[in-house]
């Protein structure tokens, strides 16, 4: 509630430049997406809003221009489209459930060879492709291994560009 308050009393004069520092941290989905909607209509109202954020889908959702950045470097730098499209592949799917000698031995022995490009973290195999039927064909004829496929986003292209380790 009290970043709820903070964030309206912040748009309530109808400023021409806004800065906000991760402004959804904290929020349920429903008072994130109602802050996102007046985000967007201060910006088609002509405000200019800088944003900083580590929540990938906000960033995609209200940036006209964006910039992942890494230790003070600019990694990517373009609209959210021109951005994954640069970096990533067009299409994610994600390959996690039981596999005999776990969800790595499937990556390395069906992930990389079926979408070109195919990361373990955890329980999960995150496989990049351009041309995901033929590993889609491939996982409907596979028990016990569940699958998400979707597109590329955002999220996808800050941790290919700054890694999935934590770092100090």
């Amino acid at each position: 509630m009290k970043r709820r308050l903070t964030l309206a009393r912040a748009l309530v004069n109808r400023p021409e430049l806004l800065i906000l520092d991760e402004p959804t941290t904290g929020l349920d989905p429903q008072a994130r997406h109602l802050i996102w909607a007046r985000l967007k209509q201060l910006a088609a109202e002509g405000a200019t809003l800088l944003l900083t954020t580590h929540f990938m889908d906000e960033a995609e959702r209200l940036a006209h221009r964006l910039a992942i950045l890494d230790s003070g470097r600019v990694l990517a730098l373009g609209t959210p489209r021109e951005v994954i499209a640069a970096h990533i592949e067009a299409e994610v799917v994600e390959v996690y459930g039981d596999w005999p000698d776990g969800i790595a031995a499937w990556g390395a022995a069906h992930g990389a060879r079926l979408a070109g490009r195919c990361e373990v973290s955890g329980e999960t195999a995150f496989c990049y492709t351009d041309r995901a039927a033929p590993l889609l064909a491939h996982l409907s004829d596979q028990t016990g291994l569940r699958y998400v496929h979707r597109p590329a986003n955002l999220e996808d292209v800050f941790l290919k560009l700054t890694g999935r380790d934590l770092r100090d």
